[in-house]
């Protein structure tokens, strides 16, 4: 046995450090995930999976939609955007002069003209929150382990680059463009950017295929591609699983607008 008291006595190494079980991709900050998620959605989401995260994306999206909906009206003019929602809606030509008149008094009283105001909170709020039921119940159907925050995580962080993007660009067109140059009412609903193929039918003369061709949309494509890949890798579900669970939801929000739009007769 060597003498420790000796020159050829060598310590032993340290213990190496403990497991944390936290990768590089985990330890994302939330500032890291919200500017990654544009540049490389793969790392944001494996970090999601061991920290899922979701309020903050929520409030850039929502952020981004009041902005450009705060400065739309200030642009078009609200009572101007109201009245030419009621002049071009179906049940205009049933109405007489002083019930258009009515229509528009009370819908651009300060109790609604704030709720018109107020309404991409409500939106965002609503569809986040049943958005992410479906994911999990996809995820279920799959035989697949995805908790409820994780399905938040992943709805708001897919969904938050193409509306940032999209919402960036219609605030461009929004002074770019004169109001007298676009369709207000459709602009009020769907911006003014248009990366759908709704471009190439009218609308108005068949509302029902005009909101099936508007839904095929670069950016909503955008959304699937990121929730795909936010399910695969936060669910740890393969790419079948996580395109089949993102596609059959789009189908079914498709085929419920179309019926809106056939119910209302105006394009959704």
């Amino acid at each position: 046995m060597s003498d420790p008291n000796s020159n050829d006595f060598v310590p032993p190494p340290p213990p190496p450090p403990p497991d944390s079980g936290m990768s590089d991709a985990a330890a994302m900050s939330t500032g890291q995930t919200l500017t990654g998620i544009f540049f490389e959605p793969s790392r944001v989401f494996e970090s999601l999976r061991e920290r899922p995260r979701f309020l903050a994306a929520a409030i850039v999206s929502t952020i981004f939609l009041l902005a450009f909906t705060t400065l739309f009206f200030q642009r078009v003019g609200f009572e101007r955007m109201v009245t030419e929602a009621i002049e071009s809606s179906p049940r205009a030509e049933q109405m007489t002069p002083e019930q258009k008149e009515q229509a528009i008094r009370l819908q651009t009283s300060p109790v609604v003209k704030a709720i018109y105001y107020c309404s991409p909170i409500i939106v965002v709020a609503l569809i986040i929150a049943v958005g992410a039921a479906l994911y999990l119940l996809g995820s279920m159907l799959m035989g697949r382990q995805l908790r409820y925050k994780q399905a938040l995580a992943v709805w708001t962080y897919s969904a938050m680059p193409p509306i940032v993007i999209s919402m960036l660009l219609n605030i461009v067109l929004l002074f770019l463009k004169s109001p007298d140059d676009y369709d207000i009412v459709h602009a009020s609903r769907r911006g003014l950017v248009q990366a759908n193929l709704g471009l190439l039918i009218d609308s108005k003369a068949a509302p029902v295929m005009g909101t099936f061709l508007s839904s095929i949309d670069l950016f909503a494509f955008y959304g699937l591609f990121l929730a795909a890949l936010g399910l695969k890798k936060v669910g740890k579900m393969s790419s079948g699983a996580a395109w089949g669970i993102v596609l059959t939801i789009w189908i079914i929000g498709v085929i419920v607008r179309c019926a809106f739009a056939g119910i209302t007769g105006g394009a959704m």
